[in-house]
């Protein structure tokens, strides 16, 4: 799973998703994509739950670009736990997307099983999203 090698602080704050993504929006390697709609933290096992479900569509024939990295770290405390005593440990890492973002990204197969691919992988995430393609 997706996670980084080293971060600068080893917990980070909650934080918020407002407004729409200012960059990553347009597709850049491919020629069809996933473009997310909403707001949310997508989380690594998410990200790599949605890649196996295209890849395996796809019978692993074209190229597909993942343009998504989970790099906030989620922490957590365990259950029936007092208040107080600090921060809880990092238990996943997940991703803020915002809306207009292009998470994945496909090329070398026929619009068709593009479509059907992304359908399978956007039944993995918990946001809208729709099937975009490049404009030529």
């Amino acid at each position: 799973m997706l996670s980084p090698k080293k971060t600068k602080f080893r917990k980070a704050f909650k934080g918020k998703i407002n407004g729409v993504a200012k960059a990553g929006f347009t597709i850049s390697y491919g020629s069809y994509g996933l473009k997310a709609l909403e707001p949310a933290r997508i989380t690594a096992r998410q990200i790599e739950s949605a890649r196996r479900a295209i890849t395996r569509h796809i019978r692993r024939v074209g190229k597909v670009w993942i343009r998504v990295f989970p790099d906030v770290p989620v922490s957590r405390k365990p259950a029936e736990v007092r208040m107080g005593s600090g921060k809880g440990s990092v238990e996943f890492w997940a991703c803020r997307v915002k809306p207009g973002k292009i998470m994945f990204e496909l090329d070398g197969v026929s619009e068709d099983i593009a479509e059907i691919a992304f359908k399978l992988a956007a039944e993995k995430l918990p946001i809208e999203t729709k099937f975009v393609k490049r404009l030529v």
